[in-house]
């Protein structure tokens, strides 16, 4: 009988012997074996998986959000979410220098929005098989199966030392921030492509009003930055590019002298706010920053985020810094009555 789980399953066996793996996927696949993800993180397997982000059902959907993929935040995965489709490329060939660091030693999961990216075509560089190769240098896991050097693979632990193994979990996602930095300088002098490492920043120098949004939404928010800065309105907009290990030091440090925040999130923490929301805030917070912050809910199920809506955000942000009373959690384009 087929088990969802078989394919990641192979996956870990074969790192036990091979050096690199890589699974492409589309969502709710990790979510219904939510559980094997974990136990890549615990061996310490890494794997690169690509994902196509889709919504989860109820109802049924062929589109993406990002539902799924934050709902394993914190399944031990490092993750990534990417813009277009130069942007997937490249981080698959980051992703490997960056899991295979022996500090880190950690899978990662890129994520791209579905349909958006999966779905349609754009052009890319693709690098030539020589160029990869001379910049991911070999790698054989220390883990490896061998007769000669026995280990204990896949084993128990007890109360005693359980702790013990979550920490370096814990310490190699955070020791991965600066290895992504390290990567992708080196990747862009390697190929005159670089991205920023854990967040990409446009226009947030001199603004008052930042905007934070992950994958393809960003596109839509920089040209509205421009329009804006045209008509002397300091608009900003962050991209988280990384969920884990997560920016903070980076949010902080680009948003310390904005009036407002606004954060889109493809996303609902049912009863609460976006995930992405919680965390900005969360890192916010740490800095004692005095910044009113806005989350704004859209893109739910594929639904379009029009440029429009994202102008009314950034007038939702100045309104909310003189002081006006917003809604914390606004859901964008709601047009449909949940009682019709």
């Amino acid at each position: 009988m087929w088990n969802p789980s078989t394919r990641p399953v192979c996956l870990y066996g074969s790192q036990q012997y091979w050096s690199k793996n890589f699974y492409g996927n589309f969502i709710p696949r990790p979510f219904v074996y939510g559980r094997v993800l974990h136990y890549a993180s615990g061996g310490r397997f890494p794997i690169v998986m690509m994902n196509a982000n889709r919504s989860l059902a109820l109802p049924w959907s062929i589109y993406g959000d990002h539902r799924d993929s934050l709902s394993q935040l914190d399944c031990g995965w490092i993750q990534i979410y990417v813009e277009d489709a130069q942007e997937s490329l490249d981080m698959v060939i980051q992703s490997y220098a960056i899991a295979e660091n022996l500090k880190v030693l950690t899978p990662v999961m890129l994520n791209l929005d579905g349909f958006v990216l999966t779905h349609t075509y754009e052009r890319v560089y693709i690098p030539s098989k020589e160029e990869v190769d001379k910049f991911l240098p070999p790698f054989e896991t220390p883990y490896k199966m061998d007769l000669e050097n026995p280990k204990n693979m896949g084993f128990s632990s007890s109360p005693a030392d359980n702790t013990e193994f979550k920490y370096q979990q814990h310490k190699a996602v955070l020791d991965a921030k600066e290895v992504i930095k390290e990567v992708d300088e080196s990747f862009k002098k390697a190929f005159g492509r670089g991205y920023g490492g854990l967040v990409d920043a446009y226009l947030c120098e001199d603004a008052d009003f930042i905007m934070i949004s992950l994958g393809s939404t960003t596109g839509t928010c920089r040209a509205v930055a421009d329009e804006l800065r045209q008509e002397g309105f300091k608009a900003g907009v962050l991209k988280i590019r990384f969920m884990r290990p997560f920016p903070e030091e980076e949010i902080i440090e680009i948003t310390k002298n904005a009036k407002a925040v606004g954060v889109i999130d493809r996303d609902i923490s049912f009863g609460y706010e976006g995930t992405v929301f919680t965390n900005v805030n969360s890192a916010l917070s740490k800095a004692g920053a005095n910044i009113r912050s806005l989350n704004f809910i859209a893109g739910l199920g594929g639904r379009d985020i029009s440029k429009e809506s994202i102008r009314d955000t950034f007038y939702d942000l100045r309104e909310a810094s003189l002081g006006i009373s917003k809604n914390r959690v606004k859901f964008l384009s709601l047009g449909v009555s949940i009682d019709e």
